[in-house]
């Protein structure tokens, strides 16, 4: 489905990508993980049209969409739910969902049936409908980013940290979510700062070391191998 050759990206003179190759298959969990400042996030910005690469391909589906603008990625299939969640906080969890979905072109009904979908993966919302979204909990903004993300019934979502800042056992269920989301037929790329918890529910992972490919392979080599270990998993 997504296939990156020798990306390179740089902001000034900073080199944040330095040619990565990467690939996601279609109905994958593929994650990428590394230290802070390694490049992760700049990939998925790269991949969803947020920064232009200065070289390199990225093929989706068989395009090359390296460049395209940001609603050219939505339009095509690809979804993102960012870093830090950046939901609209003056808006409610309604309006915040409908912006997910601002291509919609058909039935209200349609609509209507989007948004079913995303409360039966996440009920709490369907509570807090007439809620402002920044008055929501760290864990229910979360789930907000993410069903935003689903509104837009993409074929390739790309989860920046969805765990960051929140409680160990809203981790558990936020990951959990992830892996059904990718049974009813979504491909992901994750890119996690927890590095078990990605590796456990991922198909392929790849190590991304300041702005390169470090190591790639299974999500259950990458779990068992020492270097993996001792870098990012604290054992």
């Amino acid at each position: 489905m997504l296939q990156i050759e020798s990306l390179d990206v740089r902001y000034g003179a900073v080199r944040a990508l330095a040619g990565i190759d990467l690939s996601v298959r279609s109905g994958e969990i593929v994650t990428l993980i590394g230290a802070n400042g390694a490049g992760k996030s700049t990939a998925i910005r790269a991949i969803s049209g947020l920064v232009s690469p200065r070289s390199g391909r990225i093929v989706y589906q068989g395009a090359d969409i390296a460049g395209l603008p940001a609603h050219r990625m939505v339009e095509m299939g690809i979804s993102q739910s960012p870093e830090g969640r950046r939901i609209f906080g003056n808006l409610t969890v309604r309006e915040n969902l409908e912006m997910g979905a601002y291509l919609h072109r058909g039935a209200p009904h349609d609509l209507r049936e989007r948004m079913d979908r995303v409360f039966a993966m996440f009920p709490r919302l369907s509570e807090r409908l007439g809620q402002p979204g920044g008055t929501l909990s760290g864990g229910e903004q979360q789930m907000l980013a993410l069903g935003r993300a689903l509104m837009a019934q993409p074929k390739l979502l790309l989860l920046d940290e969805p765990s960051l800042g929140l409680a160990p056992f809203l981790v558990q269920q936020i990951f959990g979510i992830i892996q059904e989301i990718n049974r009813q037929g979504v491909t992901i790329l994750l890119v996690e700062q927890n590095a078990y918890q990605a590796l456990r529910i991922a198909h392929r992972g790849y190590v991304i070391e300041t702005g390169t490919i470090a190591m790639e392979g299974p999500a259950e080599d990458l779990l068992t191998d020492d270097r993996v270990r001792r870098a990012y998993l604290g054992r």
